[in-house]
């Protein structure tokens, strides 16, 4: 799959719930619905940077594609921590509604991902 399409289907999985919630709340908590998309927004962003980065590293050899991904989430969770500390210090976003936003969508992404990983072809004998 391709990283266009890849990223297509994680928005669509955010956007879609996110409107719904929205939509349920009847727009009575804007701060809490903007504080829950910054989170999906993050959850998002690592999950299609993850993708990004196993795809980069695909080709080359078992140590170069484990160097990469551990690299990666090293990288994505210092991303990710700065990402939080700006939407609660700085933007001043609502703790709970971001975490709500975050750690679902985190979660899915972190499985899918794992899941990818696993289905990953064997190198190519050179």
């Amino acid at each position: 799959m391709t990283l266009s399409r890849y990223a297509t289907i994680v928005v669509l999985s955010v956007v879609g719930p996110l409107a719904m919630v929205n939509f349920a709340w009847g727009g009575d908590d804007p701060q809490g619905v903007r504080s829950a998309a910054f989170g999906a927004a993050v959850a998002a962003s690592n999950a299609i940077l993850a993708y990004g980065i196993a795809l980069w590293a695909r080709h080359g050899s078992t140590n170069v594609f484990m160097g990469a991904v551990l690299g990666g989430m090293l990288a994505r969770m210092v991303l990710m921590l700065g990402a939080v500390a700006v939407g609660l210090g700085i933007l001043d976003l609502r703790r709970l509604p971001l975490v709500a936003g975050l750690l679902p969508y985190f979660v899915l992404f972190l499985a899918v991902e794992l899941i990818a990983l696993n289905r990953r072809p064997a190198a190519e004998p050179t």
